[in-house]
């Protein structure tokens, strides 16, 4: 794969457990982050989970058509990242604004969903049209901003939003937007949370990525929006740019459903293209922004990876203060990759006490200094589906 033109990232929001906005995310991953608990919408269910408080969210009364829950985290993180990066709606309606928001369950709920989420609505009268309407978050988004650009929804289970970040480049490269909305959402839904229960990778304690003691994930929600915006634009407008998005790389096991290949081979190869597309070698990379869910077999996968391909970078997974935000996973940690480039230290990889001897290499047990300009963020899915970001922040030729 030849070297691609690196994509201004312009602006971003964040919404999680772990803080209403990027900054207070950032400050949590450093100093006190929320423990999981039992979710609160699912009585009598004991499993620990990472749930974003009401209070974070935007009120859903008002809004036509209704919000459900991803789409208020969504609708969050994108006021917020349009704020970051200086524009208004109004501003970009002369603009090609395209959208595309990776998700897992928040584009299929359940009837008993929706009106959970919808309060006193009649969902079951709901037309199909209405339907997706209202779960669609690409659609939605589109819609409320008056955006006239191409829409996507990536429903690409885990690697949905690393997915909707690496094609939002693609778009902008191509010619066919000037400003493209991107990253993820997801919200918490009993099929999920019940389903992970099933096929027992949900930890009946908080998770524990990589260490000798996993024993599976928490579930999370939350969202992560982007502003990638060509580099006409950002120039014409004299915007700088918070980092580049500089390489992507994506790449299927075709191995089992839900777990990964034994050797990571789609993994791999999305790891080569990513650095390929960005024109790195392994050694230019500062630090790992790893999956690492605190599932046994995820977390062997990335360490043989980590210890055979990047021996010596430092490496680390955020997911024991946000929970695993399935579709939105891939660009929370997007941007937390980005906020630690940019004060250079990487947070600690929360739950790691004690190292597992079967694991070659092992995530930094504590805030740690990094050096460098490029950081590489992986997301592994469900289907066996790899996700690769490349991530540069200063100046990119």
């Amino acid at each position: 794969m030849n070297r691609q033109q690196p994509v201004p990232i312009s602006g971003m929001g964040c919404i999680c457990a772990a803080g209403k906005n990027l900054p207070d995310c950032m400050q949590a991953l450093f100093t006190q982050a929320p423990a999981p608990a039992p979710p609160r919408s699912f009585p009598g269910a004991q499993h620990p989970v990472f749930e974003v408080p009401d209070g974070f969210l935007p009120a859903s009364n008002s809004q036509s058509p209704p919000m459900v829950r991803a789409v208020r985290l969504a609708l969050a993180a994108t006021n917020e990242a349009l704020a970051d990066a200086g524009l208004t709606p109004a501003a970009l309606r002369q603009k090609r604004v395209g959208v595309v928001i990776g998700t897992n369950a928040g584009g299929g709920v359940s009837n008993r969903a929706l009106q959970m989420d919808l309060g006193r609505i009649d969902c079951s009268c709901l037309s199909p049209a209405e339907r997706f309407l209202i779960v669609n978050p690409a659609q939605w988004l589109a819609r409320h901003f008056d955006f006239s650009g191409p829409h996507v929804t990536i429903v690409n289970a885990c690697s949905a939003g690393g997915d909707a970040i690496g094609i939002a480049g693609a778009w902008i490269r191509s010619g066919r937007c000037d400003v493209v909305i991107a990253g993820g959402t997801d919200a918490l839904y009993e099929v999920t949370y019940y389903g992970f229960i099933a096929l027992l990778n949900s930890d009946t304690a908080a998770c524990k990525p990589f260490d000798v003691h996993r024993n599976g994930l928490n579930l999370g929600e939350g969202a992560a929006i982007m502003v990638l915006e060509s580099e006409a634009m950002r120039t014409n407008r004299g915007k700088k740019a918070r980092a580049f998005l500089s390489g992507y790389g994506t790449a299927a096991d075709a191995y089992h459903l839900t777990a990964p290949h034994p050797e990571g081979r789609g993994l791999r190869l999305a790891v080569e293209d990513a650095l390929a597309s960005a024109g790195v070698s392994p050694t230019d990379i500062a630090f790992i922004n790893a999956h690492g869910t605190g599932t046994r077999e995820n977390d062997r996968v990335e360490s043989f990876l980590f210890h055979e391909v990047f021996s010596g970078v430092p490496f680390g997974s955020t997911k024991g203060y946000t929970g695993h935000t399935l579709g939105a996973a891939g660009a929370i940690e997007a941007a937390f990759t980005i906020a630690s480039l940019e004060r250079q230290e990487m947070p600690a990889n929360r739950g790691f006490d004690a190292p597992d001897p079967e694991l070659p290499t092992h995530p930094v047990a504590r805030p740690t200094a990094i050096r460098g300009t490029t950081a590489l963020s992986q997301t592994l899915a469900f289907g066996g589906n790899n996700s690769v970001l490349i991530i540069s922040t200063g100046s990119v030729a």
